[in-house]
């Protein structure tokens, strides 16, 4: 990282900026090509999930290549000035990069599900038999992130 006194050095920092986003930007590589998809997301013991349909580009593309990059942004404010250059943006963000699977056991992809839901409500969550069968879960295990902060 460029400017040191921006970075997030402390894990449960990171993490609070994870905890706090409502969605996470997927990115995924199509042949050198790039593509960046938003879901909503589920984070815990440094992996990521999240659901799917069974069949779609994104599907197609992680078949193809599981490195993924992930991205998120909170406590965004724009900062006004009197000058075009004296404006700004206060903000805390994360970046990092990981290895994708499909989850395809019928528990492991509750537990995930579990973990996905619990990003935005308390459970305990029970899912349709029919809506249970169509979803697809990608789990990411992240191998870095870096957090960055202005204000």
């Amino acid at each position: 990282m460029r400017r040191k006194e921006k970075e997030i050095v402390d894990k449960g920092e990171i993490e609070s900026v994870i905890r706090k986003s409502v969605v996470c930007r997927l990115g995924l590589a199509d042949n050198g090509t790039p593509y960046i998809v938003p879901l909503c997301f589920g984070y815990k013991d440094g992996c990521l999930y999240f659901h799917s349909a069974k069949e779609g580009r994104k599907i197609e593309m992680l078949k193809q290549n599981n490195r993924v990059c992930f991205e998120f942004e909170g406590d965004v404010k724009i900062q006004a000035g009197k000058a075009a250059c004296d404006w700004g943006m206060k903000f805390r963000s994360v970046i990092g990069y990981g290895r994708a699977s499909l989850i395809e056991d019928s528990d492991a992809k509750r537990q995930a599900l579990d973990v996905i839901m619990a990003q935005y409500a308390d459970g305990p969550f029970e899912y349709s038999e029919k809506a249970f069968g169509k979803t697809l879960v990608i789990k990411v295990e992240i191998e870095s992130m870096t957090g960055k902060k202005s204000n």
